[in-house]
């Protein structure tokens, strides 16, 4: 079977995600597509725009076979602990191939993998202050293997690349340029393809669907339109102020990824701040980039700890979200080959442990904000 992988946020899904659907489709052929997704909060430390069960029919209406939640232990996290759950993941659930995008697809991604998951973790620790881990990191990747890897899907790529290399190299890496704006870029009207981030903004700012009907499939605009909330950063501001200002030092320390004094920072500015952006600047140095900051933000509002995450690890579950036809038939039969357990019904029993345990708690907020259950009462969804 060519069964193809592909780690993804779908955050909203657009037309980029459709280009890069229709690669994987040419590479599996009559076999499935398994996509792991980000749940309800996403890499860089912020809440989905839209849930992960809307996100998830998109991407079956899109040309997925079956969607899997990828689990908030791995989803929120720096590139390298994202790359491993999601490269995991799909190991787990059979998948020989893995499919993402990249600005360069000729860069031999299984080589530079190889090369970097081989270096000493010592040589892989950086203590330049002036400098963030990242930029550092890049710099390492530059000397080691001879090539700069700085563009943003290219660093996940390699992210990509050395997970699957530490795991012994089970995915043939299928790397596919990407087509239209790039990752971070701001809204660029004559291009087919606009970035998540640029079609997000235009969405928070009260954009018409008219304007994006050429960005985004009409199953996405439609569970859009049917959103009365679309969650951000700046209406969780209060909460993640009142959390700040009211717990202890002692208790911030816990706080997962709190390191280096930071505690001290975050209160200090937080009553300060008018805004979370303004935040985000007061606490921002040359160490720390901001995505690693929203990250912690997270962490601290849903008051996650060095312990939650750890304990979560005991157990790694994934939430089937949804399927098509060919998925149920590739679950009936392969089911039973797994190497992880998969969660089709959220009970009392099974939200108690591991990354499905923490994965329901701090789903708890996000059902807040959006007035819906997201675990509870949920079933995989069928789409055909």
């Amino acid at each position: 079977m060519s069964v193809v992988g592909i780690v993804a946020e779908y955050n909203p899904f657009h037309s980029g995600h459709e280009f890069l659907m229709n690669q994987a489709r040419l590479i599996a052929g009559d076999d499935p597509i398994i996509a792991v997704m980000s749940g309800n909060y996403v890499q860089r430390g912020e809440m989905a725009i839209l849930d992960k069960w809307s996100r998830a029919r998109s991407a079956i209406e899109a040309g997925a076979d079956l969607v899997f939640e990828l689990p908030f232990s791995y989803a929120v996290q720096a590139a390298d602990m994202f790359a491993t759950g999601g490269v995991d993941l799909l190991t787990r659930l059979g998948a020989r191939n893995l499919v993402f995008g990249v600005e360069d697809a000729n860069l031999n991604f299984e080589y530079f993998g190889d090369r970097i998951s081989k270096i000493p973790r010592q040589r892989q620790e950086f203590a330049d202050y002036s400098q963030t881990y990242s930029t550092q990191y890049n710099q390492m990747v530059a000397r080691e293997v001879g090539h700069e890897v700085s563009e943003p899907n290219a660093i996940l790529g390699l992210a990509y690349a050395v997970a699957n290399a530490n795991l012994g190299s089970p995915l043939k890496l299928s790397p596919v340029n990407r087509v239209g704006a790039g990752h971070d870029d701001i809204l660029q009207r004559e291009a087919a393809v606009q970035s998540a981030s640029a079609i997000r903004n235009l969405l928070l700012n009260g954009a018409e669907w008219a304007e994006l009907e050429q960005w985004l499939p009409k199953g996405e605009i439609a569970a859009f339109d049917q959103e009365k909330v679309l969650p951000n950063w700046e209406m969780l501001f209060p909460f993640l102020k009142y959390r700040l200002e009211s717990a202890s030092i002692k208790e911030l320390q816990q706080i997962y990824q709190m390191s280096e004094g930071l505690e001290y920072k975050f209160k200090a500015e937080i009553h300060l701040a008018e805004n979370f952006a303004d935040f985000l600047r007061r606490v921002k140095s040359k160490r720390y980039t901001y995505s690693r900051l929203r990250r912690l933000s997270l962490y601290t509002l849903l008051n996650v700890t060095e312990a939650d995450v750890l304990k979560s690890y005991d157990h790694v579950s994934t939430m089937l979200l949804a399927y098509s036809k060919r998925g149920r038939k590739y679950l009936k039969q392969q089911r039973k080959e797994f190497a992880v357990d998969i969660v089709s019904k959220v009970d009392r029993k099974n939200a108690q442990e591991g990354t499905l345990g923490l994965q329901v708690r701090v789903d708890r907020l996000f059902e807040q904000i959006v007035g819906a259950d997201q675990n509870f009462g949920r079933r995989p969804l069928e789409v055909n």
